[in-house]
Order: structure tokens, then C-alpha cells, then sequence
């Protein structure tokens, strides 16, 4: 039986789903370029408030990515598939075993129709290749030099680790993630990914 925290793991990852942008990094910045498709694999955390409780679920992902699509799986520690997500420029799809899919316009409504609200996170296509659009607008381009930022739609990222520091051009390997509000950190919900090495 899937738990409804399930249905919020589902939805907060389906999250990494999000459109990505192509402007030009800041300059002096060794950094891969941006890629409309990639392959990942890894683990997530996730703590959050749910009336007025305090949760946490983790398991495995996997991801593909092309220019249009992406599509999302997500492992139970128990190595079960809990979820695949699908999303698309018309539509965001969730598929659960022995569940109806459900099917929204877009990645907000779908979360707002499982969860009850918004999840609040449309940058993580970017985020997990470094990239991000900061607070003031700007293009940020992730690096061991350069770590962290505050996105313009209030989240705080941390690129905590990398593949390899050394490397000339760096990767990300953790990444954690906390909402933002005036300031200072709030609890509703944080999230930690670590990405799997790519194999060559």
C-alpha cells in the first residue's frame, strides 16, 4: 500500500521536472555546459511539515532528460518502483501501481491536485546540472568556488560535494535544498540529492 507521504516523495521529485533556461553562465566560471538531455541516477531525502507534523521519506531515483520530455522513476529503499512521472510541454502525468494515473497541465497543477498545494519548485532540471537563475535575476553557475545561492523563487541551494573537485570541469554529486522566506530558512520543506557518478 502506498502511503499518502508517498504521493509528496512522488510530487517533490516529479518537482525536478521543472522548464530550464540556457542563458549564458557568468563569466570566469569552469563549468560544463548546459545539456537538453542527460541520464542521471541517485538518492533523495526529503523533510517537510504536513499538519503541523514534521516528515521525512528517502529513496532512489532515476532520471532522463531530452529537450521536451522528462520522465522521472522513484525507489523505495526496498528497491520498489513507488512512482513514475512523465512530464511533457502540454502535460505532467503520475502513474502509481494499482492507482489511476493522474494527469495535469503542467507540473504545479499536478502537485496542486496531490498534495492539496503548489510545490513551489520548477528549477531542479537546472539545478541538477549546476545551474540556476539567482535572486537578482542573474544566471549562477555552480562551482567548489562558488557553492551556493538563493533562487529567485526562494529557494537556497547548497552544491554540498562533487563528483570530482579536482576535475576541470566539476559536476555536481550533493545537492541539499531549503526554502527560503525573508531571509531566513523555513521548515515546510528541504530536500537533499546526491547524484550517482555517471558511468563513462
Amino acid at each position: 500500500m502506498i502511503r499518502p507521504s508517498s504521493l509528496i516523495f512522488a510530487a517533490a521529485l516529479g518537482a525536478l521536472a521543472g522548464c530550464a533556461t540556457t542563458s549564458a553562465p557568468r563569466s570566469g566560471a569552469a563549468v560544463a555546459p548546459y545539456r537538453d538531455s542527460i541520464d542521471l541516477a541517485g538518492r533523495i531525502a526529503i523533510n517537510y511539515s504536513r499538519d503541523g507534523k514534521r516528515e521525512s521519506l528517502s529513496g532512489k531515483f532515476t532520471w532522463r532528460q531530452s529537450k521536451a520530455n522528462t520522465d522521472v522513476s522513484l525507489i523505495s529503499p526496498t528497491g520498489q518502483t513507488v512512482a513514475v512521472i512523465n512530464v511533457t510541454p502540454s502535460s505532467a502525468t503520475l502513474k502509481q501501481s494499482g492507482k489511476e494515473a493522474r494527469t495535469a497541465p503542467d507540473l504545479d497543477s499536478l502537485t496542486t491536485q496531490t498534495l492539496g498545494w503548489t510545490l513551489p519548485v520548477s528549477g531542479l532540471r537546472d539545478w541538477l546540472q549546476g545551474y540556476a537563475t539567482a535572486v537578482d535575476g542573474k544566471r549562477f553557475v555552480a562551482t567548489p568556488a562558488n557553492d551556493s545561492v538563493v533562487t529567485r523563487d526562494g529557494w537556497k541551494l547548497d552544491y554540498v560535494s562533487w563528483q570530482d573537485d579536482a576535475a576541470a570541469v566539476p559536476q555536481p554529486k550533493r545537492i541539499d535544498v531549503t526554502r527560503i522566506a525573508l531571509g531566513q530558512q523555513v521548515d515546510e520543506m528541504a530536500i537533499r540529492i546526491v547524484i550517482d557518478p555517471v558511468a563513462q
